[in-house]
């Protein structure tokens, strides 16, 4: 089966002249050679970006899914290319209804009748792992209206197949591309192999699901459907239907009477909260994942695909936009270093003057005219120069933020991202370097504290009755003298606890 798929890339790859685009690369130039005598036969006359996604549409849902991963990788792939296949989104035929309803039988043990009062075999989306139908609960179980994720039938063969072929032909183009090395084709293939295995589990998607929804409880701004967990397997996943219009539609949405430029800001709060107040964000925020609510709330969709930030990555990118900003490139340059992914070695003026050359034209328009977007990937551009080592979550996050920022600007061209984005970046420096930083902090060690400090006297009278040996006797004396320090500020930090477990934080 391997063989006969491998023909196939094969051949498709040929027939939209694939192998021209790689061995134009080849340093000693004979495969370009022979590629071009074997043009006779084909038309490549189009694009080679167009080439390249018509391939991977002729390939399959698996390719155009990677097409689709592709595409954010704008750190490495040329901008026609990037943007080409940016237009694989949502073109993926969909499977057979039979089908679907057989993988409901599976996941069930019952038909689709037993377990939906109703079931639309039409889908309503379809998608490169899974399609959506639309059904009812049985009254029993609620009566509600939901949407029903399938995942495609076997694609976990299929998947496991086609990764190991991208991972081949990944080390081909290391070997014959002169710029295969420092693309890393084949750790680009294992990330894509790592996300599409995550994106097999509906199970996790759920639960993805379920932590937006909480996250967002009561929010003014987004709404985000309940699972029902009774119905949840890791090939079947069943969600509230949201009803709403797609967010493309902005003549619809004039008419229905949303304000679009609030609209628009709204978006960008989102966005910012996920990122700077909880760390966890949809990382997958095209148009057709979002849609409106009658009351001008998004509703946000398909969560397969989710970033996460740890507290070091939030700072370097609050520091970074902040210090951009107030055009401190120093800072910028020292940031990337002191968070390990510019090396050590790397001289902060020189990278410094880098980033100047990258940031300093783009002052000389109006802030709402920026693309933080824009600047950031210039930013990852510039990096590579000097080995920066740019990260999974903050790639996904640039790609996050150029579809938040387009999609904004294509709803208000007057979107001042950055006078929106502002308060978002002081309040989260603010609770990170100044009082209310203290008291998170000292919320979070409380616990802690509270274990630890009764142990202190019991630990210390161990120490002091077993017997004392000579090379010991400077680290008891110096136990000793904490203690003492301890003793004192015991009380202040009982009562400092005392204040803060009595009133709310803020």
């Amino acid at each position: 089966m391997r063989l006969f798929r491998l023909l196939k890339i094969a051949t498709v790859a040929s027939r939209f002249g694939l192998d021209e685009m790689v061995f134009e690369h080849e340093p000693s130039g004979r495969l370009a050679r022979l590629a071009n005598a074997l043009q006779f036969w084909r038309n490549l006359s189009a694009p080679r970006a167009e080439r390249l996604r018509l391939a991977l549409e002729a390939l399959g849902p698996i390719f155009v899914k990677f097409g689709q991963v592709l595409s954010t990788r704008r750190d490495l792939m040329p901008t026609d290319i990037a943007d080409e296949l940016a237009k694989l989104q949502d073109r993926v035929p969909p499977f057979d209804s039979a089908l679907a309803l057989q993988e409901i039988e599976k996941a069930y043990g019952r038909p689709a009748s037993e377990v939906f009062a109703e079931f639309n075999p039409v889908p309503v989306a379809s998608a490169s792992i899974a399609q959506v139908h639309f059904a009812r609960l049985h009254e029993r179980d609620g009566g509600h209206e939901v949407a029903v994720k399938i995942l495609r039938p076997n694609m976990l063969s299929v998947i496991e197949h086609d990764l190991a072929l991208m991972d081949s032909g990944a080390m081909l183009l290391e070997k014959l591309w002169s710029d295969g090395k420092r693309l890393k084709p084949r750790e680009v293939v294992a990330e894509f192999g790592k996300y599409l295995r995550d994106e097999l589990d509906l199970m996790r998607e759920a639960a993805n699901a379920s932590q937006l929804r909480r996250n967002f409880t009561d929010s003014k701004l987004l709404i985000v459907p309940e699972i029902h967990w009774d119905f949840c397997t890791s090939t079947v996943m069943v969600m509230e239907r949201m009803h709403g219009t797609p967010i493309s539609q902005t003549d619809k949405l004039r008419a229905d009477g949303i304000d679009l430029s609030k609209l628009s800001e709204a978006g960008v709060e989102i966005f910012f909260t996920q990122v700077f107040r909880d760390g966890f964000f949809h990382a997958d925020m095209h148009p057709g994942n979002i849609f409106v609510h009658a009351d001008g709330r998004y509703i946000a969709l398909d969560f397969g695909i989710v970033g996460t930030l740890t507290d070091s990555d939030k700072n370097y990118l609050a520091q970074n936009f902040l210090a951009f900003f107030r055009r401190d490139y120093k800072r910028v340059a020292e940031a990337h270093i002191e968070s390990g992914w510019a090396p050590k070695e790397t001289r902060v003026d020189e990278f410094e003057a880098a980033i100047r050359a990258v940031c300093e034209p783009i002052f000389d328009r109006p802030l709402k005219d920026i693309s933080f977007g824009k600047i950031l990937l210039r930013l990852f551009q510039t990096s590579r120069r000097f080995n920066v080592e740019i990260q999974p979550q903050l790639v996904m996050l640039q790609k996050t933020l150029l579809n938040i920022e387009g999609l904004g600007r294509q709803l208000d061209p007057e979107l001042d991202l950055w006078k929106t984005a502002k308060p978002f970046l002081e309040r989260w420096m603010s609770e990170q370097v100044g009082w209310r930083g203290l008291v998170r902090t000292f919320k979070q060690e409380a616990p802690y504290l509270a274990r630890s400090i009764p142990q202190l006297p019991r630990l210390v009278h161990q120490v002091l009755a077993s017997p004392p040996k000579a090379d010991l006797q400077p680290q008891l004396e110096q136990l000793i003298a904490t203690q003492r320090r301890q003793n004192l500020w015991l009380a202040v930090i009982a009562i400092l606890l005392a204040i803060l477990f009595a009133r709310p934080y803020f």
